[in-house]
């Protein structure tokens, strides 16, 4: 039997609009100029901001002309390993392979000089970077603005109304099925009632008017924790995309009027914030995520059990990880107490593995299993803002 849905095009434009209007910052940084630019879409003042988060992806520090030169010209492999292929074009203007084919050329190595020395001053008068090249305060608050520019994309809220505070499952409870209406979420669409319903109207395939959807009662209001392995495997595109789904979360959590937490964990924990409303804290949080180290995971457990609030509110934390924990003398077996510990405490635990080879696939199905949330293996990263929001919506 074929399954057809009549789904209307007009309809997701409609709502793509209305919550494209509501994420607009500009209003925020009203007193200025530079960050409005951002806003406006000028492509000089992008191109600074996007640099200096890729920088913060990349773990560079500070921008020394002479040192970056060097580096291209004398070991472009080595410099690109470093610097990433993005952070290159944004410094200099060329394109990596255009750098390494070009590197030995007198003539050229002048212009690329003069070019990196050029970048670096336009963004120490701009003040985004001090007098010895270290990203400003300013400079900061710029680049966290970058992250902002595809959220729009993943803006798309699934739950509408009023939650209940009936306590339910995990996931919620599935009531009496309904008939399909405009706006109804895709997902509790009940596929068994649906074909029922056109069998017994003598439909070959499922129109709009055979579709049933389950409705879920919700929780209540949800604090989530994203907590995200920031060890060096991380570094690069792994950790820019991971933090423009930390921030897709929290923006939409909080406009559904719940609270969002950050840990940054490593071998250390880098950042904790327990969960909150302020959409600014955890943006500026997020964006000077930088990757170093090895990866402990149930130090990063531990620390989510102490942030999460002592209600009996739905409590869910959403780890993002690239690889098996490596601190501690049994690091596998540390980290199943820990999950067993959280749950204990009420918390339910999910999963986003990014790029997982068969062994921390097989941890990360034991974590979500005693964690009781859900393992989701991210082969495209280009699909972390959805996967992350998808499993948000999961719990309310």
């Amino acid at each position: 039997m074929a399954v057809v849905f009549d789904v209307s095009a007009q309809e997701i434009k409609e709502i793509a609009k209305a919550e494209q209007a509501e994420g607009k910052l500009s209003k925020q940084y009203n007193e200025d100029k530079l960050m409005n630019s951002v806003l406006a879409g000028d492509k000089k003042t992008i191109d600074k901001a996007e640099l200096i988060q890729e920088a913060s992806n990349r773990n560079v520090g500070s921008f020394t002309p002479d040192l970056m030169f060097q580096q291209l010209t004398t070991n472009f492999s080595v410099a690109e390993q470093i610097l990433g292929p993005k952070l290159i074009r944004l410094l200099t203007g060329y394109d990596p392979r255009y750098i390494e084919k070009n590197a030995k050329i007198p003539e050229f190595k002048k212009e690329l000089k003069a070019q990196i020395e050029e970048t670096i001053q336009s963004l120490k008068q701009d003040k985004l970077l001090d007098a010895e090249g270290i990203i400003s305060e300013k400079g900061a608050e710029l680049g966290s603005l970058v992250l902002m520019k595809e959220l729009d994309l993943y803006v798309t809220r699934e739950s509408m109304g009023e939650k209940l505070n009936k306590k339910t499952k995990h996931y919620g409870d599935r009531k009496d099925s309904r008939p399909y209406k405009k706006g109804d979420r895709y997902k509790d669409l009940h596929l068994r009632r649906s074909i029922h319903a056109a069998i017994k109207r003598g439909h070959k395939e499922l129109f709009t008017q055979d579709l049933q959807t389950s409705e879920r009662e919700g929780k209540g209001s949800v604090s989530v924790i994203f907590a995200l392995d920031a060890s060096a495997s991380m570094k690069g595109q792994k950790i820019e995309m991971s933090k423009k789904a930390g921030i897709t979360l929290a923006f939409n959590a909080i406009n559904d009027k719940d609270r969002v937490g950050v840990i940054v964990f490593g071998s250390d924990i880098k950042t904790a914030i327990p969960p909150t409303n302020d959409f600014s804290q955890l943006l500026h949080s997020m964006s000077r995520i930088t990757a170093s180290r090895q990866t402990d995971f149930a130090k990063m457990i531990d620390k989510s059990i102490e942030l999460f609030p002592y209600s009996s509110e739905t409590k869910h934390l959403i780890l993002l990880t690239d690889a098996l924990p490596t601190v501690g003398e049994k690091p596998e077996e540390e980290t199943l107490k820990s999950i067993s510990k959280a749950r204990s405490a009420g918390i339910t635990i999910s999963l986003i593995g990014v790029q997982l080879d068969r062994a921390g696939i097989q941890l990360a199905k034991d974590i979500t299993r005693i964690g009781e949330g859900r393992f989701i293996l991210c082969k495209d990263l280009g699909e972390l803002g959805e996967i992350v929001l998808d499993d948000y919506y999961s719990v309310r």
